[in-house]
Parts: structure tokens; C-alpha cells; sequence
């Protein structure tokens, strides 16, 4: 059975990813065929970019929540299809503005207390909280819940501070902390006071992160049990910038699992490793439309998605394989399915783009960059390192046919806790080549409406009173009962080029003498089977 946890990920952050759990394919040929289950080994995964600080209710990177999977169970899982099924808790129900929780007796943290339900209230409410200003806040805790607690009886019972139409389903998927870590963040940066499968035991930044398995875990997803053949022992996260020099590492045994973008995927299926497939979106633009950026222009961005030829930079960011964005949910199961995107985005037209610019009043200036009051239109865009080799040439390709358009564009190349200082606290861009990776409707909320950095996550300053007002509407609506609203939502950002989603690839996550299941864009760590 596939298993899944719920949380939100930003891909940064895929890159900005909020990743969560989202079920995915599996290669039915693959070379453990031949292979037995193996005892006492370490599974060894490449990271292209070092997580940075791992607190999991203070960081939307998706390289750190991926590694919080191992350290920090939630509540809920997931089934492969979609629906719910025990995590932390053994019995659980919600509406749209309430919900109850009882946890499954005998659950320890990593330093072997008891994980009580007071621990798992003071989760909740510190990402309620706002002035805890946990960047989860709106995506799996919305503002100002409260949440009180039984410990004899093992019992959570919370009012959301406004309704969700996904409550369980967020509410449930939250990475738990144990009590002591609620007040003691700077330990949960370092991956501490943990209620999951593996615990931390060392960290070398920029270079690799061990996590032990812990003996007594027995609480994993739905009907998992503890005596299985094949589990690992370790588990080691290795940073390697390089996708090609990991797709070596793969072929030569050293690494038994990564996730490999570009023309490399070629060869490893040539040798038919094992690989567990996810649908991200690849191509995702945003524009910072805060005070004093001319972003905040809607003739600007239209100007800007004008000038390019998406379809072009969609093939050399896929390598071709990749098709065209039908909305900012990606990740299966998906709760509501829909085209928000299809009709939406101007078409390629350099003359158009120059004709909106000149309506913005950028005029062409000596040089062929425009200027308006004596500024220059000279913009800096942002893309992720981590996110493979078809990155910087993609974004190269924009920067040539900005320039056609009169924009002059720095292209600035970062990796994911880079992408979340410039994103979350500097403000220093532009334009955004990092997307967001969503497993629900709702998860976009925080990052385009509400309160802005520091104070919030909206990065780029969005103000669209359609995409709030729908929003609103559809949290009232349990399930999958919104879903035309929360399309409706969505076609209200794209339509004022506040996102601008153009291209999905498909990214295998590759296993050498291992096998696993991908799940909601992350292996799913009681999944891992290691082989000889």
C-alpha cells in the first residue's frame, strides 16, 4: 500500500516547494530483480543543496522538510487513494472548522519521553500563532487555531482560526515536534526532538547529514510494521551540487538514490535503475510587485511573459519532455482537477511586448534599454541552483529576449536556503524562476494574498482581490465540493500575470541497491528497502 504524508513543501523552494505528499509512479524494471533484501545498511541519498536550518514549523524549503520526513512524523498519512489514514493518531475526524485527534498510545520522542497530546496542542498553537510568525502559518495551521489537549485520554481538539476546506488533510499532514522542542527552536534547526522513523546524529554542513534508525519506532504509517527485512540502518543525505557527477555516483553504488533532472536521466534508465516518477512544475514565474519595482506594473508583466517564447524555454527546461501547466497543483492525488492556465497567458508577440512596455511608459533609451523618469528598466532574476543543468540555460534564453523587449536582466543563480533569503527577507528580485510546488488549492494562499515578508510569505507582494475573495468562498466548501471556486481562484491570478505556471516535467527519483516509494514528491521513508 502506498502510504503518504500530507504536509505542505515549498520547492525553492521544487524549489520553492510547499512539497508534501503527492503519489507517484513506480519503474516496474529494475535491476533489484535479481537482488536479495540485505540487513544493517546505510542508504545513502544525494541533495543538491545543503537544507539549511531544518526547524520543520519554520521553513517552506523542500529539501528541508524532505529531510524532515525521516525526523518528524505527522498525525495523518495517506493512502494511494488520498484518503486518510493513521499517522501519529489512530483516530481522527475534522470539518471545515474544527477537528480531534487521538494519538496512538506508545509513541516516544528521539531522547525517549513520551510524545503526550499537551506536545502536540503546542505545535498547533505555536504555528497558529502569529506572532511566531512560522511560515507554515496558512498553509497547514491556519492563523490564530487553538488547540487543547487531554493526556489521559491521548486527545487534540482545535478550532481553525477560519475555515479550510482541506482541514484534516493540512491540519493532519503537519510535521509534529516533541513538547520540549516547541520552545527550544534553535535544537529543532538541527533536526532535534523528533517523533519520526530516524533521529539526527551528525552534521557537516554543505556536505552530508546522517540520521540513525530508531529501534523502538513502531508507529509508522497505517498498518506498517516494525520486522521487515531490508530496512536501513542509516540514512545519509549528501550534498552534491552536480547532477551529472550524481548520476555517476548513482551507476557507481555510492549513492542509492537521487533525483536527477536533464539528459542524465538517459543513461541511468539505459541501465534500468529503479526509479519512483513526480510531476513538478518545472516553469514557474513571479514578479515582485512590492513598492518601487516595476513589476508591480501589469503592463510590465504582461510585457515580460510577452517577450518570451514559453513553449521554447519550456522545451530547453525539460529537455523536451515536458508539457504544458494546466494550473499550480501538480502532485497526485489531486484534490480538484482543471485547466486554469490554457488561454490564459499572452502569446509570444516581441512587437506586443515592446507596444506595452512603451504604454507603461518605458521609452527606449540609447543604449535600446528602456527608461522611465530617468531609471533604467534593468531587472534582476532569480533561479534555483538545485533544481538541475537545463536552469541556467533556460534562464539565459529569457534574459536574451528580455532584452530584445528593452529589459536589461542580471540572471542571479542560488541555491535553496539562498533563494529563501532573497525571497523571504532581502526582496532583492525581480523576477522568480523558482516555483512553487502545491499538493492543495488552498496551500497558495499564503503566498499570493495576505501579509508580506517579513511578516508573512506573500514574497511577491500580490494584491488580487478576485483570487482572495474566490479563495475565501472555497475554504467554506469541505473537499472537493470548491473545486470550481478554487479554479476560479486560480484563473484570477494567472489572468493578471500574478503567477505565470507554462511548463510540468516529470523528475525521476532514481534507487541503486534500493527501492522505495516516491510519494507526494518525497521518498517515503518506511518505504526504503535496501538490497545486496
Amino acid at each position: 500500500m502506498k502510504k503518504a504524508r500530507l504536509t505542505a513543501a515549498i520547492a525553492s523552494v521544487v524549489a520553492l516547494t510547499v512539497s508534501a505528499c503527492g503519489g507517484t509512479s513506480q519503474s516496474g524494471e529494475d535491476r533489484t530483480a535479481n537482488q536479495k533484501l540485505t540487513e544493517g545498511k546505510t542508504f545513502t541519498m544525494a541533495i543538491g543543496t545543503d537544507p539549511g536550518a531544518l526547524d520543520p514549523a519554520m521553513t517552506v524549503l523542500a529539501v528541508a522538510l524532505e529531510m524532515g520526513r525521516y525526523l518528524y512524523d505527522s498525525l495523518v498519512n495517506l493512502d494511494e487513494t488520498g484518503k486518510p489514514i493513521p499517522g501519529l493518531a489512530e483516530k481522527f475526524e475534522a470539518t471545515t472548522t474544527t477537528a480531534s485527534f487521538t494519538l496512538r498510545n506508545g509513541i516516544t520522542c528521539d531522547d525517549g519521553s513520551p510524545l503526550t497530546a499537551s506536545g502536540v496542542a503546542a505545535n498547533i498553537n505555536f504555528v497558529g500563532d502569529p506572532a511566531n510568525k512560522s511560515p507554515m502559518s496558512g498553509l497547514t495551521v491556519a492563523p490564530g487555531t487553538k488547540a487543547t489537549a487531554d493526556d489521559a485520554a491521548r486527545t487534540i481538539t482545535l478550532t481553525s482560526g477560519s475555515p479550510d476546506a482541506f482541514l484534516l488533510r493540512n491540519l493532519g499532514g503537519m510535521p509534529i515536534v516533541c513538547g520540549k522542542g516547541v520552545t527550544d527552536r534553535s535544537a529543532l534547526a538541527k533536526g532535534k526532538y523528533g517523533t519520526g522513523m530516524f533521529t539526527m546524529t551528525e552534521i557537516v554542513p554543505n556536505d552530508h547529514y546522517t540520521l540513525t534508525r530508531r529501534k523502538e519506532y513502531t508507529w509508522g504509517p497505517g498498518d506498517w510494521q516494525r520486522e521487515q527485512p531490508g530496512l536501513p540502518e542509516k540514512v545519509v543525505f549528501r550534498v552534491v551540487p552536480n547532477m551529472t557527477t550524481t548520476a555517476n555516483l548513482l551507476l557507481s553504488g555510492e549513492l542509492n538514490a537521487a533525483r536527477i533532472v536533464g539528459q542524465d536521466q538517459q543513461r541511468l534508465r539505459a541501465q534500468k535503475l529503479f526509479h519512483g516518477d513526480q510531476v513538478v512544475p518545472m516553469g514557474e514565474m513571479f514578479f515582485n510587485q512590492a513598492p518601487g519595482r516595476a513589476g508591480g506594473d501589469q503592463n510590465v508583466r504582461r510585457a515580460l511573459v510577452q517577450a518570451l517564447d514559453l513553449a521554447q524555454i519550456g522545451k530547453v527546461l525539460t529537455s523536451g519532455s515536458g508539457a504544458p501547466s494546466q494550473g499550480m497543483v501538480t502532485t497526485e492525488p489531486k484534490a480538484c482537477t482543471g485547466d486554469a492556465v490554457s488561454g490564459k497567458l499572452p502569446a509570444f508577440d516581441v512587437a506586443a511586448a515592446k507596444s506595452a512596455l512603451d504604454t507603461a511608459g518605458w521609452k527606449p533609451g540609447a543604449d535600446g534599454v528602456r527608461v522611465k523618469d530617468g531609471k533604467r528598466l534593468a531587472l534582476t532574476a532569480i533561479y534555483g541552483t538545485q533544481l538541475g543543468p537545463t536552469m541556467a540555460p533556460a534562464a539565459e534564453l529569457m534574459q536574451q529576449s528580455w532584452k530584445a523587449a528593452g529589459a536589461e536582466v542580471t540572471l542571479k543563480g542560488l541555491d535553496s536556503p539562498g533563494t529563501s533569503q532573497v525571497l523571504f527577507n532581502t526582496g532583492e528580485w525581480d523576477i522568480s524562476l523558482a516555483p512553487v510546488t502545491l499538493l492543495l488549492p488552498s496551500q497558495a494562499g499564503p503566498f499570493v494574498s495576505g501579509p508580506k515578508p517579513p511578516a508573512g510569505t506573500n514574497f511577491a507582494h500580490i494584491e488580487n482581490e478576485r483570487y482572495t475573495s474566490q479563495a475565501a468562498q472555497a475554504a467554506q466548501m469541505p473537499g472537493d465540493s470548491g473545486c470550481a471556486t478554487w479554479l476560479a481562484a486560480e484563473s484570477a491570478l494567472i489572468e493578471r500575470l500574478d503567477v505565470v505556471p507554462y511548463v510540468n516535467s516529470v523528475i525521476p527519483t532514481f534507487g541503486s541497491n534500493a527501492k522505495f516509494k516516491v510519494n507526494f514528491g518525497t521518498i517515503e521513508p518506511s518505504s526504503i528497502r535496501m538490497y545486496s
